[in-house]
């Protein structure tokens, strides 16, 4: 858009007003993109029209506007000086002084086609050069403010379409070293123009070189280098950190400022997902750029002379709580199993999350965002509502039949145990469902989502990084509510929820869970239950490792814990997941609280394996 300033006449008349108007007329042609237009208004005009449009090439999606200054005008010649501003895409504003000379014609006055029309150091033979700058990323740290992201060298397997001689052999090729379908190749290759290059596969170099024997003679496949910003491993702490990489459509949609400016272009490496995508602006900073008059020659070395320049404002750190020495062992954890397994620790008394971990099974978002039933995991929350309700304490004897019937549908312990009467916390070890079920029901109404909301479940947290805090109904009846009571039913829970919870108990008061240092709190404190009902559950937590269903922690330092089994789907028998909640004290890390979730593992004790395996990395 143009914006007309007060003009300074360099002399009266009407000539003054028509060099004026003549003047406002290009330069709104130009600013409309009427190239046509605005060259018919010129000395020139298909001087002036080429001009134009190689300027339009130059200044991609650049829009200009311009301010009329000071206009002088005698003998049949005039000059109008002028201020440009181009809105660059994906960069900040050029502005520069202009001149347009401008001539008396027979009808009106025309603008001289010259070069100097788009910039006053523009000559014959030059163009401008545009090249956009992206200042390099600022780093996301560890809990010591130790960056995590680090450029690495990666090789890009792919295929080289011209020299495709037999594509069903390079397929089936690739496919064999990488995991790629040769279907999914082929398709690719098929779709792709004579000559271009179709990438199959990413790997850093290490990665590289474990299938470098297998695909590295396969005449057809070609490996090109670069380097990316890459977490320390694959899999470091993926749901929470996100990747980096090209620009795709939707993140450049999602970075669009509130005037509608595009703050990034195709092409740039951006976050793609975690905390690189939800800081973008921070750690990317803002780009810069630099115009230059260069030769319209190609054959000629021209550097160009520097005729605008803005320089990059570089981002800022972004710190998480994470420390690589719990994420290291969560992460050699989970890999010892080859189900979709999860693993998310906590800093009791913080909140602040110390690992996210998941396996190369599976879905790593799920460490944070997945809805599982939680099994008897959830016992500790129906625990807690019992003890606050006063109906039992540790001690006090309760009935452990093999089965139990609640409105006509039976329920029953795992291979129908049976502990006959027993003390609390001895049901509890031998997680009991018969037990929680009967004294459940003796609950008030709401009592046991009463229980889990004071850990935090429920709480719609503020966070950068989306994580699913837990359902437990309060309306539940009957035998929903008796499945509610041992983890099945119609409540869910997420590895982190669960592992907050687990953080809540072993600190004493729940806190919100952090995801970077000094950022907003994610929510209100839940307010915890008595502190009294929390020092009787504890020794009930510890004595599931020390004699009850997971006692292949006993010799992992003091560990507190609950397991959990949870039937899901249709399959007769069904399947389940097994879950282990709980936390250990005065370990190599500190205090580390901690949710395990191995999705179909079928029973607890592959929770408590992977559990095991990560007190073991951690130097228990």
């Amino acid at each position: 858009m143009l914006v007309l300033a007060p003009l300074l006449s360099g002399c009266s008349g009407d000539s003054t007003d028509d060099v004026r108007d003549a003047a406002q007329a290009f330069l709104d042609d130009w600013a409309a993109g009427r190239v046509d237009a605005a060259a018919d208004r010129t000395t020139d005009p298909a001087a002036a029209a080429a001009l134009l449009e190689q300027t339009a090439a130059d200044l991609p999606d650049a829009t200009l506007s311009a301010e009329l200054g000071e206009v002088q005008a005698e003998d049949g010649a005039a000059t109008v000086t002028w201020q440009a501003t181009w809105d660059l895409t994906a960069a900040p504003d050029w502005t520069y002084d202009a001149t347009l000379e401008l001539q008396e014609g027979e009808d009106s006055w025309e603008i001289v086609a010259e070069p100097a029309v788009v910039h006053p150091e523009l000559a014959d033979g030059q163009h401008l050069e545009l090249a956009r700058s992206l200042p390099e990323r600022a780093p996301i740290t560890d809990g010591t403010g130790a960056p995590l992201f680090a450029e690495t060298e990666v090789v890009d397997v792919g295929v080289d379409t011209a020299q495709v001689t037999d594509l069903p052999a390079l397929a089936a090729g690739l496919a064999a070293a990488t995991g790629i379908s040769a279907e999914e190749i082929t398709a690719d290759v098929q779709a792709a123009p004579a000559g271009q290059f179709v990438p199959v596969i990413t790997l850093r170099r290490p990665d590289f070189e474990a299938i470098r024997a297998q695909v590295y003679d396969l005449p057809e496949a070609v490996f090109p280098t670069s380097t990316r910003l890459l977490a320390p491993t694959s899999r470091f702490g993926l749901a929470l950190l996100g990747r980096v990489g090209d620009a795709t459509a939707e993140v450049l949609e999602d970075t669009v400022d509130a005037d509608g400016e595009q703050r990034y272009a195709a092409g740039d490496r951006l976050g793609l997902s975690g905390l690189q995508l939800a800081y973008q602006e921070q750690l990317a900073g803002t780009p810069g750029f630099t115009v230059r008059v260069v030769s319209t020659d190609e054959a000629l070395e021209d550097t160009g002379r520097v005729v605008g320049t803005v320089d990059p404002v570089p981002g800022t750190p972004v710190q998480t709580p994470l420390l690589p020495a719990v994420q290291n062992a969560a992460d050699a954890a989970v890999a010892t199993q080859p189900l979709a397994t999860h693993l998310v620790a906590v800093r009791p008394g913080t909140g602040e999350l110390l690992a996210v971990s998941s396996n190369e099974a599976a879905n790593p978002v799920n460490a944070l965002t997945g809805q599982f039933p939680p099994g008897s995991s959830m016992k500790t929350m129906t625990a807690t509502a019992l003890l606050s309700a006063g109906t039992v304490t540790p001690e006090t004897q309760v009935p452990c039949p093999a089965t139990t019937v609640v409105e006509g549908r039976e329920f029953e312990n795992e291979d129908q145990f049976d502990l006959g009467t027993v003390p609390m916390t001895e049901a509890f070890a031998q997680s009991c469902n018969t037990t929680f079920i009967q004294q459940a029901l003796t609950l008030p109404d709401g009592a046991l989502a009463a229980a889990a909301t004071s850990y935090g479940v429920g709480t719609d947290w503020q966070l950068p990084v989306d994580v699913f805090s837990g359902e437990v109904p309060a309306t539940s009846t009957g035998t929903t509510e008796a499945a509610d009571a041992i983890g099945q039913g119609q409540v869910l829970m997420s590895p982190a929820q669960l592992a907050l919870v687990a953080a809540g108990i072993a600190g004493g008061t729940p806190a919100v869970p952090v995801e970077v240092v000094g950022a907003e709190p994610a929510g209100a404190v839940p307010a915890g239950p008595d502190p009294a009902v929390l020092d009787a559950l504890r020794p009930m937590m510890r004595q599931v490792v020390l004699s009850g269903t997971a006692t292949g922690l006993a010799d992992r330092g003091e560990v507190y814990g609950k397991t959990g089994t949870a039937e899901y789907g249709t399959n007769t028998p069904l399947d389940a997941h097994g879950w282990f909640m709980g936390y250990q004290l005065g370990g190599p890390q500190g205090d580390v609280a901690f949710a395990v979730l191995v999705e179909g593992g079928q029973s607890s004790s592959v929770a408590v394996e992977v559990a095991d395996a990560f007190l073991a990395a951690l130097g228990s």
